[in-house]
């Protein structure tokens, strides 16, 4: 799938959450495209992302209910649930994408991945989409 063309037909707004609850996210705006990364931090974490911008998204938790992973550039902090361990979301960290955030499609409800449409990314490699 190209990542041009019409915003793709998914029922808004998209929601997820982790296994018990504690963390949730609301996605008001559809991603152009799922995304599945094959760098060294999102094939382990097995994670599909629909990115967008921070005004696009809100994240349900409460204060502390989340673990912070920041690594290598530190341009990205994943935040995982403290109870249950699923990975919810990440947020930007760099100056040259001030508000950009992505949230785990895969804790989205069966069928939404499908409906956005999948796209790979070589976050491992080239940093291009691999098709």
């Amino acid at each position: 799938m190209s990542g041009e063309g019409t915003a793709p037909k998914v029922e808004l707004p998209i929601t997820g959450s982790c296994h018990c609850g504690a963390v949730s996210y609301e996605m008001k705006t559809p991603p152009r495209h799922a995304v599945e990364c094959n760098c060294s931090i999102c094939r382990r974490l097995g994670t599909i992302w629909g990115h967008g911008e921070a005004g696009d998204f809100e994240i349900k938790a409460a204060p502390g209910a989340t673990l912070s992973y920041v690594w290598g550039d530190k341009g990205l902090a994943f935040h995982t649930c403290n109870t249950c361990g699923c990975t919810t979301h990440w947020q930007s960290l760099s100056a040259e994408f001030p508000g950009r955030l992505a949230v785990n499609l895969r804790l989205a409800p069966p069928g939404t991945i499908e409906a956005i449409g999948l796209r790979h990314f070589d976050g491992a490699h080239t940093w291009t989409f691999l098709d």
